[in-house]
C-alpha cells in the first residue's frame, strides 16, 4: 500500500489516528451526552455540538497561520496535542448535574470542549501540511528524472491522501463502540441497564412531571421497570437522578479513552519529528530576487490559485453541512427512528469508518482500471460525482420516511412507546444512507485535501490547509439546523432540504470543472 509514497506518511497517519480516535469518540456521544447530563433539547445540544464542531476546524485557520508565521509546524502540532489532552482530561471528571452547579458545570464543559477545538486546531491541518509537502518533495525529485517520471509520481497524491484517509477512520472505527462499552459496564455494576431514550424522561420527571402527558408517564414507568430489572415499580425522582448520575459517569470514563490515544499521537510524533519536512522553512530557503514582471506574474499565478481554491471552498461548506449530520440529527434518528434495543444510537457512528476503511482499495482499483482504459476522472469532477452520492443517501431517508408517514420528532416521541416501536425503521436504512455518505466522502474529503495541497502557494501551505478546515467549520456550524427541521417538520422535509443542497451543489461544481481542471493541470 505504501510502495512508492513518502517514508513518512505512514508515521503521520498514525499519528493522525490516535487523535482520531479521541475525537470520534466525542462525535459519537457529544450531543447525546449533553442531553443526558444536562436535559438539554436536541435543538440546544446540537448548537452546541455544531459549535464545538465548527470551532475545531476554524481554529485549524489559527494553526495554520502560526505555523506560517513561526516556521515552526512540528512546534505547532505538538502544542495541539498537548492542548487536547488537557481538555479529554477535564471531560473525565465525573461531576453530577443539579440544579445549583449547572450555571458554573456548563460553562465548564463548554471550556473542555473549547480547548479541545484550540488543541485540534493548531494539530489537523499543519499535519495535513506536512503530507501535502512530502508530496512537493517526492515530485521534485522526479522531475530531475524527466517528465515521464513526474507524471507517474503526481498520479500518487491522490491515492496518498487517501491511505492517509484509510488511517484516520481506523481510529474512528473503534472509538465508537467505546462509550457504549464503559457506559454499559458502569450501569452492570449499579445494577441498571441501558435505555436510550430514559434520561430525557427522567429529566423531564424531575423538572415538572405535573406537565407530562399520559403517554409519557406510562413510557417512563414502563423504561424504569425495564432498566432496574422490575425493581422499581413506579418513577421517582430519587430514582431518576440515581440513574442520570450512573448513566452519564460511565460516559466521563469513556474520555479516559481520549487521553490514552492523545498520548499515543504524541509519542509517535515526536518518534518520527525529524523525518517530516518543514513547509516554511523549504519555501524561505528557496527565496530569491525577481523582476518586476515575473512578481505581477506570480501574483496573477496565486490569485487564479487562491481563486480555484475558494470555489471549491464553497462546495466543501454543504458538502460538511449534509454529511456532519451522522453527529447530529442522524443521531437522533438512530436513537428514536431506529430500534436500539441490541445497539447504542452511538455505535452507528462506527459503520461510517468501517466503510472508509473497506471501500476505499476498492474505489482506488476501480479508478485504477479506469485509467488503465483510458478513462480518468479529474479531482474537481469526482467532487462533483461526490455530492451526487451524498444526495442518494438522503434521498433514501426521504422515501424512508414517506413510505412509513413519520411525523416530525417531538410528535414521535409523544406517542405510546407502543407506537413508537411498531414504526422504527430497521437497521438497513443507516447501512444504506452510511453506504452512500461515506462513498460520497471518499471522493470529496481527502481528495480535497489533495486539491488543496495541489493548488496552494508553497508559502501558504498551513493556512491553505486551514481554509480547507476553515470551509469544513463554516458547514459545521450549519448542521445544528438539522435536529431542529428533524423535531419540528414531518421528516420528509427535513431530508428533501438536504437532497436539494447535495444536488445544486453538484450542479454548480459541474459548472466550474473545466476551469478548475485548467488550473490544477497548470499546477
Amino acid at each position: 500500500m505504501f510502495s512508492n509514497h513518502p517514508k513518512g506518511l505512514l508515521s503521520a497517519a498514525l499519528s493522525n489516528m490516535g487523535e482520531r480516535f479521541g475525537y470520534y469518540i466525542m462525535n459519537a456521544v457529544l450531543i447525546l451526552f449533553l442531553c443526558s447530563k444536562f436535559g438539554l433539547s436536541d435543538g440546544a445540544s446540537g448548537m452546541i455540538a455544531s459549535a464545538f464542531l465548527t470551532l475545531i476546524y476554524i481554529l485549524s485557520l489559527v494553526g495554520g497561520i502560526v505555523a506560517d508565521r513561526t516556521s515552526n509546524y512540528k512546534g505547532t502540532i505538538i502544542t495541539g496535542l498537548v492542548l487536547m489532552s488537557l481538555g479529554y482530561v477535564l471531560l473525565t471528571i465525573p461531576i453530577t448535574a443539579t440544579d445549583t452547579n449547572k450555571s458554573w458545570l456548563l460553562p465548564f464543559t463548554c471550556a473542555a470542549l473549547f480547548i479541545i477545538s484550540l488543541g485540534n486546531g493548531f494539530f489537523k491541518g499543519n499535519l495535513q501540511a506536512i503530507v501535502g509537502q512530502m508530496y512537493d518533495n517526492l515530485e521534485e525529485q522526479a522531475a530531475k528524472k524527466g517528465k515521464d517520471e513526474l507524471d507517474r509520481v503526481k498520479g500518487l497524491r491522490d491515492s496518498g491522501f487517501q491511505i492517509f484517509y484509510v488511517f484516520i477512520n481506523i481510529g474512528a472505527l473503534v472509538a465508537p463502540f467505546i462509550a457504549p462499552y464503559l457506559r454499559g459496564w458502569w450501569l452492570a455494576q449499579n445494577g441498571f441497564t441501558y435505555h436510550a431514550k430514559l434520561p430525557a424522561l427522567c429529566h423531564k420527571f424531575i423538572n415538572d412531571a405535573a406537565g407530562m402527558s399520559a403517554e409519557e408517564m406510562q413510557n417512563i414507568k414502563e423504561w424504569c421497570a425495564e432498566v432496574s430489572n422490575g425493581a422499581v415499580a413506579e418513577p421517582t425522582i430519587d430514582f431518576c437522578n440515581q440513574y442520570l448520575e450512573v448513566f452519564n459517569t460511565g460516559v466521563h470514563y469513556s474520555f479516559w479513552a481520549s487521553v490514552v490515544a492523545m498520548g499515543i499521537s504524541l509519542v509517535i510524533f515526536l518518534v518520527n519529528k525529524k523525518t517530516f519536512p518543514t513547509p516554511a522553512k523549504k519555501a524561505a530557503a528557496a527565496a530569491v530576487d525577481y523582476t518586476e514582471e515575473e512578481r505581477r506574474t506570480m501574483a496573477a499565478e496565486i490569485r487564479q490559485r487562491m481563486m480555484a481554491l475558494f470555489a471549491v471552498l464553497g462546495i466543501a461548506v454543504f458538502f460538511w453541512f449534509s454529511f456532519h449530520q451522522n453527529a447530529q440529527s442522524l443521531s437522533i434518528y438512530a436513537r428514536d427512528f431506529v430500534d436500539t434495543s441490541s445497539i447504542a444510537p452511538e455505535v452507528w457512528q462506527a459503520v461510517n469508518p468501517f466503510f472508509v476503511i473497506f471501500l476505499t482499495p476498492v474505489i482506488m482499483a476501480i479508478f485504477a482500471w479506469l485509467a488503465k482504459r483510458g478513462f480518468t476522472f479529474s479531482t474537481p469532477r469526482k467532487i462533483a460525482i461526490g455530492m451526487f452520492i451524498a444526495g442518494i443517501a438522503y434521498l433514501v431517508l426521504l422515501l424512508v420516511a414517506l413510505a412509513n408517514g413519520y411525523p416530525s420528532g417531538e410528535t414521535f416521541n409523544s406517542m405510546p412507546a407502543e407506537d413508537q416501536n411498531a414504526m422504527k425503521a430497521g437497521a438497513w436504512v443507516l447501512l444504506t444512507v452510511y453506504f452512500f455518505l461515506t462513498v460520497a466522502e471518499l471522493f470529496i474529503s481527502p481528495l480535497g485535501l489533495s486539491f488543496v495541497s495541489k493548488v496552494a502557494p508553497k508559502h501558504l501551505q498551513g493556512l491553505c490547509q486551514g481554509l480547507w478546515l476553515g470551509a469544513t467549520a463554516v458547514g459545521n456550524g450549519l448542521i445544528w439546523l438539522g435536529p431542529v427541521m428533524l423535531n419540528v417538520w414531518p421528516q420528509w422535509m427535513c431530508w428533501t432540504v438536504f437532497l436539494a443542497v447535495c444536488l445544486l451543489s453538484m450542479a454548480i461544481m459541474l459548472s466550474m470543472v473545466k476551469w478548475l481542471e485548467k488550473v490544477c493541470k497548470t499546477n
